[in-house]
């Protein structure tokens, strides 16, 4: 299952649709409404667009694509998730977590208990519920996977994020953790940091003013962390957990 797929342009999708070349059946959660709300606006073409570019992708033919829709706000929701995924498959080997909550923050002096709440809500507690539930229905077989998303925010300051940074930051602190709770159960647990990744989000000057900052002068794509997700879920990745792992293409935090 991979989480957060609500638009072609982002890394969800582009994880899922890996997945899928590498055999995988997979199971996609999205939450429109949140990117409707936003700047970037939602995906044009609808979640329908999204299940058949990842439907397009599918390397086994005997693998499917399925999905659902959730607001992760609802502490309900993860294991509903996970329950609606693991019943369709049968069972659940991979659990990438890629959604967040972005937008509705500040810097300090501008927050609230409700922008701090919210953050948390979906960043942070619906990501360890998910991997709690993922982890009840494992059976022990080999090859259990979690991948968590953060955001780089031990590396350098988020001013203007303080919510977003503190609740994402948290996934990285916590990955040893739960890493070490799941090696029992033979399920691997690391930490994705993709670096400034062009999905649509950021203004034309936000865009120029980071790109000098990457010895490449290109923001990365989509596809370059999903590379990276791809890989820690197969065999060859089979012996690291509890890392946080960063794929940010030699960006450079500070000129």
């Amino acid at each position: 299952m991979v989480t957060g797929v609500s638009r072609r342009i982002g890394i969800g999708y582009a994880t899922a649709r890996r997945l899928a070349s590498l055999g995988a059946s997979v199971f996609l959660h999205h939450h429109a409404p949140h990117d409707h709300d936003q700047p970037w606006g939602a995906d044009p073409g609808g979640p329908q667009a999204i299940l058949d570019g990842v439907a397009q992708a599918l390397a086994d033919p005997e693998a499917t694509v399925a999905h659902r829709g959730a607001d992760l706000t609802d502490p309900d929701a993860p294991a509903a998730l996970i329950r609606a995924a693991a019943g369709e498959f049968g069972h659940l080997d991979i659990l990438v977590c890629n959604h967040a909550r972005s937008g509705g923050d500040g810097p300090l002096g501008e927050l609230d208990a409700a922008m701090l709440d919210a953050h948390w809500a979906v960043n942070t507690r619906s990501t360890i519920l998910l991997a709690q539930a993922f982890a009840a229905q494992h059976d022990g077989r080999p090859g259990g996977r979690i991948i968590f998303m953060t955001s780089g925010q031990d590396l350098g300051p988020m001013r203007d994020e303080v919510a977003y940074a503190a609740s994402k930051g948290a996934l990285a602190s916590i990955t040893r953790t739960l890493a070490d709770h799941l090696a029992d159960q033979a399920i691997t647990l690391n930490t994705v940091n993709p670096g400034p990744v062009d999905t649509g989000y950021a203004p034309p000057d936000v865009l120029e003013a980071v790109e000098h900052r990457f010895p490449t002068r290109r923001w990365g794509t989509p596809d370059d962390p999903a590379r990276l997700i791809a890989w820690l879920v197969t065999d060859d990745a089979a012996w690291i957990t509890g890392q946080t792992i960063s794929s940010e293409g030699g960006f450079r935090r500070w000129d």
